[in-house]
């Protein structure tokens, strides 16, 4: 889907709106299918805007949120051991694993804007965004693992490639 497209042509007024909606509480909806929609063209453009950041600039250099070192110092403390390289679905979704995320999302509340959002999370961090590589997770735990992935140097592999990518461009040129 050209969400480019679809966006503009809400208009002004309709981009407004819409851009309203997405903004009131989730409670004050019901099952909207034009409202889902919505969210999901946020969540892939979200995706696609840090897929290209990552690709573009050294990811160790990125900060995601003025929050960064207190989301990964507490990331860490909590989970000391989890592999953030090619995530486990369950280690995110699982009803434990809820239980254990729970407190550490909570904390971010007030101190990291819009902390509880869906946003789309790579499941291993060498591939692209793709339906069997994404699943979906609150923006505090997008944060917290990419942040991760960053300073650890997980996400080096896209820069790279990306890297290569351009340069042998420029020598076929």
């Amino acid at each position: 889907m050209d969400t480019g497209n679809v966006l503009s042509s809400l208009g002004v007024e309709g981009a407004t709106a819409a851009a309203h909606a997405l903004s009131l509480p989730a409670e004050a909806y019901g099952n909207d299918a034009q409202l889902e929609v919505m969210w999901a063209m946020k969540a892939y453009n979200h995706a696609e805007v840090y897929f290209n950041l990552i690709s573009s600039v050294e990811p160790k250099f990125l900060k995601l949120t003025k929050s960064d070192e207190q989301i990964y110092t507490k990331f860490r403390e909590a989970f000391p051991d989890l592999s953030i390289e090619v995530l486990d679905p369950d280690l995110l979704k699982s009803a434990d694993a809820k239980e254990k995320w729970r407190p550490f999302c909570n904390q971010f509340e007030g101190v990291v804007d819009d902390f509880n959002y869906g946003t789309l999370l790579r499941l291993d961090c060498k591939k692209d965004y793709t339906e069997e590589n994404t699943i979906f997770a609150t923006r505090i735990q997008f944060y917290a693992i990419e942040i991760t992935r960053n300073r650890e140097g997980y996400n080096d592999v896209v820069h790279n490639a990306n890297s290569k990518t351009k340069q042998h461009k420029k020598d076929e040129r």
